[in-house]
């Protein structure tokens, strides 16, 4: 041929998310056909609720895992079924609910929900352990068949696993004779289940379910059709039931449980049974909700097309044919906190906190390249911003200084707490999230209100706002936020607490979880802000203690397990995640560097 034939071009690729929903066992079969990773939700069924002022089932035990390593063979998948509900023939006989069973996918398995109690013995009324333990009920005690004894939930996160699978039920209520007997909850994944109370005759309150968990951040904002009549919530607990259910349903909350007097879990959400009513009311087998599985992998194209050699020919000689491949990450980038202010300081705001993980946007990473990252410092000298931490296309603010008598906290990441008052004037807190960023880097320090005399206000943090108000203690810092890219949860992002008044014996203002340092106390040191946190400095009380520094921050990030990233310098580490989150790598930067491909 006089073109000397044709090629195929390295053309960008196209992705889209494919989810893949299994609502009976089945095989997965990869849509690459080789080695990947992927997103997984693995929930078992729910445990069934027990009759006779019985208690909720437990939701089936709820795993996910946001790096598994899928391998190019099929995968053989069970889907556990919800468990049967128990209703006793009389008032001495039958058996406590029946606990759902297990789902599995590959090396993950979730637990099936513990069985709800039935109040015909004391062994019978306990709740059965598992993914989420069933509620417990009464139980007859040695004085006969109306003696009922209250007796507790079942243990949820069973067998263990972390992060947990599942939550404890409720305790019943009941102490015979004329006393009401009232069924616990069962536990949900996101939840513990409630307790029951008790009241003369059929008095009480039945204990509330256990909440499910929310899986929308790692598998996409309802609706979704994979996700049903829940929204993505599953794994909720079944209501208890009991002598006060009477003919009134109680609502059952999120995630499929049933609701009371026997109510059916929903199907596909491992939500537990609802508790039945009395035996001589009338009572009605709950089952239930059998489990699911998700599976979200990227589904990765290549685009078509062809080209002569002499057209590559003039592509490269103008440098003009390029063939880059890349890498998508998560990431974790949080700030330097800002210091605490000094006399009746403000405890400094946290450094900004921004994160793709769980389910956010990643970052596409050319290979065979390097990337700088920047580790922001804490404010170090008093009411001073921390400083900035970057990665690639992503910058975190520096957390607000502490307000100073009688300034106003400075805006940043979070804001820093307006300083205290001796006189009646409010004193405001910093803006957070500043500059504006979506999702919100963070929260706006407290506001020292015109009380005539107060201590300083907290400063924000990641998930909450810093306190404010009046009065001679100082005042907390906002709460910050957990994550957990590396597989294990840590708090980052704590605001700074301010200090008590200068020269009263006031309390002082603790530092937010994740963190922020304690302000400045009768007898007590303002503290610092912990180290590669961001968390805000605590406010100082006086001339001889100007509020001490904001904590340094941190950049996280998580690459699948067959990309080959390095940290430097050496202080900063790199680290292989074990199963089920499938080889995941993951670099830690406590101090500025670069990141390889």
């Amino acid at each position: 041929m006089s073109n000397g034939g044709i090629i195929g071009p390295v053309n960008d690729p196209t992705s889209t998310t494919v989810v893949t929903s299994f609502t009976a066992s089945g095989t997965f079969n990869p849509s690459n056909q080789a080695p990947s990773t992927s997103d997984i939700l693995v929930v078992a069924g729910g445990g069934g609720g027990g009759g006779s002022s019985g208690a909720g089932g437990g939701g089936g035990g709820y795993r996910t895992s946001s790096c598994f390593s899928l391998p190019g063979s099929p995968i053989s998948v069970t889907i556990g079924g919800g468990g049967t509900g128990s209703v006793p023939a009389c008032a001495t006989s039958g058996n406590r609910a029946s606990p759902g069973s297990d789902s599995i996918f590959s090396t993950i398995t979730s637990t099936g929900g513990g069985g709800g109690g039935i109040a015909i013995s004391a062994a019978k009324a306990i709740g059965a352990n598992g993914g989420s333990g069933g509620g417990g009920t009464g139980g007859i005690g040695n004085a006969g068949p109306l003696n009922y004894c209250a007796q507790p939930g079942g243990t949820g996160n069973t067998p263990p696993s972390s992060p947990s699978q599942g939550n404890n039920g409720g305790n019943g209520a009941g102490s015979g004779g004329s006393t009401a007997v009232n069924g616990g909850g069962g536990g949900g994944a996101g939840g513990v289940g409630g307790n029951a109370t008790t009241a003369p005759g059929a008095g009480g309150t039945p204990g509330t379910s256990g909440p499910g968990e929310d899986a929308t951040p790692l598998f996409g904002t309802a609706p979704q059709p994979f996700y049903g009549p829940t929204s993505g919530v599953y794994a909720g607990g079944g209501r208890g039931g009991g002598c006060a259910s009477g003919p009134t349903p109680y609502a059952a909350g999120p995630g499929g449980g049933g609701s009371a007097p026997g109510g059916n879990a929903t199907t596909n959400t491992g939500g537990g049974g609802g508790g039945s009513t009395f035996i001589p009311s009338g009572g009605t087998a709950a089952n239930g909700g059998s489990g699911i599985v998700l599976v979200k992998q990227l589904n990765v194209k290549q685009a078509s097309g062809v080209w002569s050699l002499q057209c590559q020919y003039n592509f490269v000689k103008n440098g003009q044919w390029t063939a880059t491949a890349s890498v998508s990450v998560d990431y974790l980038v949080v700030a330097g906190g800002g210091s605490g202010g000094g006399s009746i300081g403000g405890g400094g705001g946290a450094g900004g906190y921004r994160t793709s993980f769980p389910g956010g946007t990643k970052i596409a990473l050319d290979l065979n390249s390097s990337f700088p990252i920047t580790i922001g410092g804490g404010g170090s000298t008093p009411s001073a911003n921390g400083s900035p931490s970057i990665f690639s296309s992503i910058t975190a603010t520096g957390g607000g200084g502490g307000g100073f008598y009688p300034t106003a906290g400075q805006p940043g990441g979070s804001g820093g707490g307006g300083a205290g008052e001796c006189s009646p004037v409010s004193v405001v807190g910093g803006t957070g999230n500043s500059p504006p960023v979506s999702p919100p880097q963070g929260n706006s320090g407290g506001t020292t209100t015109a009380a005539g005399t107060s201590g300083g206000s907290g400063g924000g943090g990641a998930s909450a706002a810093g306190t404010g108000g009046g009065g001679d203690a100082g005042k907390n810092g906002g709460a910050g936020s957990a994550n957990s890219i590396t597989n294990s949860s840590v708090t980052y992002a704590g605001g700074g607490g301010g200090s008590s008044r200068s020269g009263v014996s006031g309390t002082k203002g603790l530092g937010g979880a994740g963190g922020g340092g304690n302000g400045r106390g009768c007898g007590t040191a303002s503290v610092a802000g912990t180290v590669n946190t961001g968390g805000g400095g605590g406010g100082g009380e006086g001339p001889t203690d100007s509020g001490s520094a904001g904590g340094s921050g941190i950049v996280i990030v998580r690459a699948p397990g067959s990309a080959n990233i390095g940290a430097s310098p050496g202080t900063n580490t790199v680290s292989t995640l074990p199963a089920p989150a499938g080889g995941c790598k993951v670099a830690t930067f406590t101090v500025s560097g670069t990141l390889t491909t």
